[in-house]
């Protein structure tokens, strides 16, 4: 990289970061108040699909999702969509995590 490179880049970075510490300056200056996210996650829960509550149901029961795909008539990948958007919903770090929110927030039994 040359110099003149550096410079462009130099001043286009101090020119956003100004643009920046303006707009940061006059959303201080309005009175908006900010929500934490940890009162969004609270009140925001997703609602799961019957077919998402199904597989988490299945989870509980400790099936592979080969087995999982083969009980629902439905293909391995299709599970795995389904097994994904439930740990995105209910924010769960692994399969176990996740039954474990749905035995907490009593969605399965």
């Amino acid at each position: 990289m040359e110099a003149t490179e550096r410079q462009q880049i130099l001043r286009r970075y101090l020119g956003h970061t100004r643009q920046f510490e303006a707009a940061a300056a006059r959303h201080a200056a309005s009175s908006a108040a900010v929500t934490p996210l940890a009162t969004l996650d609270a009140e925001y829960q997703p609602e799961l699909t019957a077919r998402e509550l199904e597989v988490l149901q299945i989870l509980a029961d400790g099936l592979a999702n080969h087995e999982i795909a083969k009980q629902f008539f439905l293909s391995v990948e299709t599970v795995k969509t389904h097994v994904r958007s439930l740990l995105a919903k209910l924010q769960a770090r692994s399969r176990a995590h996740a039954v474990a929110v749905g035995f907490r927030r009593q969605l399965i039994s």
